[in-house]
């Protein structure tokens, strides 16, 4: 039997990251674009931005979708009617479908991919392209199921998507801070090295006691914490990353995605 293959990636950052909220998420897009689902787990939206620029990084600019969604119900979120809204861009021959609010955009800002996103009007494009369901997938709990596939599905078919643009200018400045703890205690964080000049890393030096700056993880002296280049980020922007060689660097400074460089810390 004659099928169609779809030679490109899919990458979801969501926050919905049970077994059971990842499994079907998978399976859904599995089933609409017979493709291979990879899937990063997250728990803020300081981390999905970064992810973000991490799967864009992996990707290479080539065929693929990045699914992006961190949307609280609660606190400011109640502004919305049912969660943020959505938007999406594409990066080269990539796709990038995101939720809006906070942080999960802050750092394709940052690196400055795109002028403006194109934020979806959800109702009016699953009346037109989903009627029967429209009711359903407006006031669902679980929209990175049964709505956001199927945006990035239509997108990709060229079915009618109601948007309008949204300057990234409106979108929030990533903070100076981690937004990664990788399984080795290494803190990815949002500062990019290009980025260090002296009054930044005497900034780091002084609240979270880092010592000095070494160009790679290999040239850190064991038992000694550094700054350094490290893997993550875009093209030759890379991000810096707190270490401490043969050691957890969050575990001696205490440090967790989401903390600044204004919280001190204490000295090692």
């Amino acid at each position: 039997m004659a099928f169609l293959i779809y030679f490109m990636f899919i990458t979801v950052i969501n926050d919905c990251a049970c077994a059971n909220a990842r499994g079907r998420q998978e399976t859904r897009l599995a089933s609409l674009f017979n493709s291979p689902v990879n899937f990063v787990g997250v728990s803020s939206d300081l981390e999905a931005a970064g992810n973000i620029i991490d799967a864009l990084d992996a990707g290479e600019g080539r065929e693929g979708i990045i699914l992006a969604n961190v949307a609280p119900r609660n606190n400011k979120a109640k502004k919305w009617p049912n969660g943020t809204p959505f938007c999406y861009f594409y990066y080269k021959k990539t796709l990038v479908v995101s939720s809006i609010d906070g942080l999960t955009l802050s750092l394709v800002k940052k690196f400055k991919l795109v002028e403006a996103v194109k934020v979806v009007d959800l109702a009016k494009t699953v009346q037109k392209n989903l009627p029967k369901q429209t009711t359903e997938i407006i006031n669902t709990q679980f929209r990175s199921y049964e709505f956001l596939p199927k945006l990035a599905f239509w997108l990709k078919r060229h079915k009618r998507v109601f948007a309008q643009d949204y300057q990234m200018k409106n979108i929030a400045d990533a903070p100076q801070a981690v937004w990664w703890v990788d399984n080795f205690g290494n803190c990815k964080t949002t500062l990019l090295a290009r980025e260090l000049d002296k009054k930044t890393e005497n900034n780091i030096k002084n609240n979270i006691k880092v010592i000095h700056f070494a160009s790679r993880l290999k040239d850190v002296e064991d038992n000694q914490a550094a700054l350094i280049t490290g893997s993550s980020g875009l093209g030759t922007d890379r991000f810096l990353e707190i270490v401490a060689q043969g050691k957890s660097a969050a575990k001696i400074f205490g440090l967790k995605s989401g903390d600044n460089f204004n919280k001190k810390q204490k000295k090692y």
